[in-house]
């Protein structure tokens, strides 16, 4: 009996530079990947979305300006509204923000400066489909690469919206109330500047982002045993 495994599709935009990392993190969770491109509307019937990190159409206008207007990204709004999971990761961050399937936007780093290292983040909410495999107040080692990573979220967000925020001393972009990762208003669509595809094996230092990619499985396997 052939074991099943959740379809994750990887979204490649011109300009993606993450999207095998998260390929490979697809796999890792027990899922099987698939790659899906910015010019065609058609998801293939996957379970799960991920929008990867890189700097989509060259971050001209603003990052993620451009790429939310890609046939893609029509199908991804769809399959949101139906409840489908999607995680956006740094650069799919800003592309699920300027398409208003996350709340808030994404702003150029204090001091303007590119950063790149290790951060520790902070579950806050581990009630969605992208933390469930961890606890309240645990710690995540992570790494951040951005320049374009300061979060400023609406007046009025819901804290129960707010899933991540930089541990005491590791906001690295001066993100308003250290917020590093936040959800919609049903918490199936999920984006955070930390890249979790890249905390996925010992080799890289840690293998906290796992718990991302597990959380994702659980909830599909979940819905899949509802259904």
């Amino acid at each position: 009996m052939t074991e099943w495994k959740p379809r994750i599709g990887v979204v490649t935009f011109p300009g993606s530079l993450d999207d095998r990392d998260a390929l490979r993190a697809a796999t890792l969770m027990g899922g099987e990947p698939q790659t899906l491109w910015h010019g065609d509307a058609d998801l293939g019937g996957v379970d799960a979305v991920i929008l990867p990190g890189g700097f989509s159409y060259g971050d001209y206008l603003r990052a993620g300006a451009i790429a939310r207007f890609s046939p893609v990204m029509e199908s991804v709004a769809a399959f949101a509204r139906a409840g489908g999971p999607v995680l956006g990761i740094c650069n799919g961050f800003q592309v699920l923000c300027e398409a208003g399937l996350l709340p808030g936007a994404l702003l150029p780093n204090v001091g303007l400066r590119f950063v790149c290292r290790q951060v520790e983040c902070e579950v806050v909410n581990a009630a969605t489909p992208f933390t469930r495999a961890c606890a309240v107040g645990e710690r995540l080692s992570i790494p951040v690469k951005h320049i374009t990573g300061r979060y400023h979220p609406p007046a009025g967000l819901d804290p129960a919206q707010v899933v991540l925020r930089y541990a005491p001393g590791h906001n690295p972009n001066g993100s308003e109330q250290d917020i590093a990762g936040v959800v919609n208003p049903a918490g199936n669509v999920f984006g955070l500047m930390p890249h979790p595809e890249h905390a996925s094996d010992p080799l890289s230092g840690s293998t906290d982002g796992l718990k991302v990619f597990a959380s994702m499985r659980e909830h599909v396997e979940t819905a899949a045993l509802v259904a």
